[in-house]
Parts: structure tokens; sequence; C-alpha cells
């Protein structure tokens, strides 16, 4: 519920679990509570907190310049719109689309690998997550946008993994062209 924290905790979550983040975060967030902390961290530090979420070097440049710009910028707040979220230091329009739906209640399309992959089961055969954002954004009623992509990646987690599809279980079996084609070949 907390905009910096899910902010962080998202941009932690690139190439890693959210099970790792979770384990992470509860220090992180004591070490450096709030923006200013983090505005005025000793790089060492952040990155020895963050070390086994990967990529930590990266992550933690990020998180202290977006903190400092926070700081600076936006009176320590994070912004509202995706073009102010943007613009912080490694934040995309995923991790931007998540804090406006899940923090501000906006309407917002959350394109993940889990989102790319079942969507293009019938509906596109892209792979661009810009172009799929678009085309989503116009087919979804704007109040369920960010609900349906909360249900794309609890299917993906759940049902359609990536590397072990639970095909006999998945409701959308009947039009999945890998389950068809899996079928047709056994």
């Amino acid at each position: 519920h907390d905009p910096l924290q899910l902010l962080i905790s998202t941009r932690l979550a690139a190439q890693c679990t959210d099970l790792r983040v979770n384990m992470v975060t509860p220090k992180l967030f004591s070490d450096f509570p709030d923006v200013c902390a983090f505005a005025d961290a000793d790089i060492s530090a952040v990155e020895e907190d963050i070390r086994t979420c990967g990529l930590y070097k990266t992550k933690a440049r990020d998180i202290i310049a977006m903190c400092q710009m926070l700081r600076d910028e936006f009176g320590g707040k994070v912004p509202d719109t995706l073009e102010e979220l943007t613009r912080l230091p490694g934040i995309g329009r995923k991790t931007a689309n998540l804090v406006l739906g899940d923090i501000f209640h906006k309407p917002a399309v959350v394109v993940d690998t889990h989102c790319i992959r079942l969507t293009r089961l019938g509906f596109h055969n892209l792979k661009d997550p810009y172009k799929i954002e678009m085309i989503l954004k116009d087919a979804l009623d704007p109040k369920e946008s960010n609900d349906f992509c909360h249900r794309l990646v609890l299917h993906g987690r759940a049902v359609c993994d990536a590397r072990k599809p639970k095909c006999e279980q998945c409701c959308m079996k009947e039009f999945c062209e890998t389950y068809l084609e899996n079928e047709k070949n056994s």
C-alpha cells in the first residue's frame, strides 16, 4: 500500500522472484524507511541489502537516483502519471502501470511475461510490450484492466507456467494453440 515500497520492490523484481524480493525488502525498508533515507544512502549499503536480488549494482544505483529525483523534483512523493513515473531512473511502463493501478487506482495495463504469453492465445501474435499494452488498453474496460492483468499473472503462475504448463487443468485449452498442437502431435 506504500507507493515508494511498491516502486522499489517492483524494480527489485526484475530478473528476480517475488519470493526473493519479499525476503530482502523488510531489512531494506527498515534500513531506509523513506525517500530521503534512500536519496542520501551510501550505495554500498543499499547494494548489501539487495545483493541476493541479482543485478544489485544497477538496481542500487537506480533506487538511489530514483529517490533523489523523487526528493528533488516531486517533493518526496511518488507521482501518479505514467509520464512522470517513467522519467524515474530504472522505471519502465510495466512498473509505472503497476503503481498507477495498484496504488493510485487508475486504469492501467501491466504487460509482463505472463500477459505477453497468455494474450498470444488467439488474441495477437506480438512480442512488443508497448503494442500489446495499446491493444489491451483498447480492448479492456478501464475499470477492469488492472484486475485483468493480475488474473493473468495468477493464471500464468498457477497453471500456464512457461516451463511446465498444466494444460489439462487450463480453462483456455480449447483455443490454446500450444495445447491444440500438442494434442494433434500426440
